[in-house]
């Protein structure tokens, strides 16, 4: 692995986390499973728990995931460097008027992959909430 610093880590995970929220990546399974790790699991925001087999079939019908729908608009973002190897994210969204609050965790295993989500969770923020 090549030495990269704190800021290197955090801005790919950054770059990788702002791709899997478009519309253009989400609807295209070849793209998802680039930035997905083979042990990629998630909570999402309704509660539900997904495997990345099912996230890769499925993520093209979830919201933001369509041209012309809702997109997803981030805020917020800050990651840090958790270990080497390893980045934290945390941030917001609101899609189509709801607000969520995000943190993802990514992982890189070797050069030739790059940095890829093992973990994501959603929580969906209630209205009037801060």
């Amino acid at each position: 692995m090549t030495d990269e610093t704190d800021a290197d880590a955090v801005n790919e995970a950054i770059e990788r986390e702002l791709r899997l929220l478009s519309p253009a990546v989400r609807s295209s399974r070849t793209e998802t499973a680039r930035l997905l790790d083979p042990e990629f699991t998630e909570v999402g925001a309704s509660g539900r728990r997904y495997t990345y087999a099912e996230m890769l079939a499925e993520l093209s019908g979830h919201p933001g995931g369509g041209a012309g729908g809702p997109v997803y608009e981030p805020s917020g973002i800050t990651g840090v460097l958790l270990a080497p190897g390893l980045v934290h994210l945390t941030y917001e969204t609101v899609l189509d008027g709801h607000r969520a609050r995000r943190c993802s965790l990514w992982r890189r295993r070797d050069e030739e992959s790059g940095r890829r989500m093992y973990y994501h969770q959603g929580t969906p923020v209630p209205p009037g909430t801060a």
